[in-house]
């Protein structure tokens, strides 16, 4: 298995990924999708295995210490230098799934994120991941005050720099 950044070309992949892995209300759309790897495709990667995206992670830097609902929409937030480095979603095709591929793309990306000087990763996400991320050195914020899809998250960080 292979990690690459996207590209505009990989837009099918990703949007049939996302699609299988959130339901509709959290799932990003097309569109979302499209703004982002327009914005954005350095902090968009993909797993491949064989040439086929199996998985992917993405997200926006920003100078925003917090996950705020509106950065999931609106690609134009990216800030190359800003200081954290947000998650937006970390989707494995349910083949794929206890395989490591999540956790592979993660430390990517957190190593990636520390190449870069940013202070840190942040993410939401549901209650039952907390301890998943946790072994990646996330520390639980509790409760987002996001109310992306209706749902309830929780605010994890990473930080980067000592």
């Amino acid at each position: 298995m292979t990690i690459r950044t996207a590209t505009p070309a990989d837009l099918d992949a990703v949007a049939a990924i996302e699609a299988a892995c959130f339901p509709p209300a959290e799932a990003a759309s097309r569109a979302s999708l499209a703004g982002r790897l327009a914005a954005y495709p350095e902090h968009f990667w993909l797993l491949e295995e064989d040439g086929q995206v199996v998985a992917f992670i993405n997200g926006l830097c920003t100078d925003t210490p917090d996950l705020a609902d509106e950065m999931y929409a609106d690609p134009a937030l990216h800030s190359e230098a800003g200081a954290w480095q947000m998650i937006f979603g970390l989707d494995t095709l349910p083949a794929y799934r206890r395989r490591g591929c999540a956790a592979r793309l993660l430390r990517h990306l957190l190593a990636e994120a520390k190449r870069q000087g940013r202070k840190g990763a942040v993410l939401t996400c549901k209650a039952r991941l907390v301890p998943y991320y946790a072994k990646f050195g996330f520390v639980s914020e509790g409760l987002s005050s996001s109310t992306h899809g209706d749902a309830v998250w929780y605010q994890m960080r990473a930080s980067l720099r000592p």
